[in-house]
């Protein structure tokens, strides 16, 4: 059996003679040229950035571009303050020996979820869960830069 050969067809939306839907002829939808927006057979439509508006009838409008600014959360300003000192508030819960726990030591590394310090005496690393934080607390001044401001407004005062 030998395949067939593509060949593009046009069906009729309806009858000349009214389709019951405004603007529906029986030939392209009732649109110039044949295609949806006007576009000509054969024509390439634009690209498209992802998330751009578009109108009614198939224009894209181009979006200013946005400010990308860092969000304020925890992982990101502890990672503005790595090697600094902070003592770290922890609670477990339906832990039978110990339900809260106290950790001090050296922000090493900040990720979404987790925390990585360093006692300076021992050496030892702690991975901190970020689930399981309460509030930390620092003995010196942290740098702190909300979203959206350029510098750091703590700084000099």
């Amino acid at each position: 059996m030998m395949p067939q050969p593509f060949r593009p067809t046009s069906y009729n939306m309806g009858s000349s003679m009214g389709s019951g839907y405004p603007g529906l002829s029986g030939s392209g939808m009732g649109m110039p040229g044949g295609m949806p927006g006007g576009m000509p057979m054969g024509a390439v439509p634009p690209q498209v950035t992802s998330g751009s508006p578009m109108g009614p009838a198939g224009t894209v409008y181009q979006a200013p571009p946005q400010q990308q600014f860092e969000q304020s959360y925890v992982e990101n300003i502890l990672r503005l303050n790595l090697g600094k000192t902070g003592t770290f508030y922890m609670t477990y819960e339906n832990n039978s020996q110990w339900n809260a726990k106290i950790f001090t030591g050296v922000i090493e590394a900040a990720g979404r979820d987790h925390i990585i310090i360093s006692d300076r005496s021992t050496g030892q690393r702690i991975l901190l869960l970020t689930l399981n934080l309460d509030y930390i607390t620092f003995n010196e001044p942290l740098i702190y830069q909300y979203p959206g401001v350029i510098g750091n407004p703590g700084q000099g005062r």
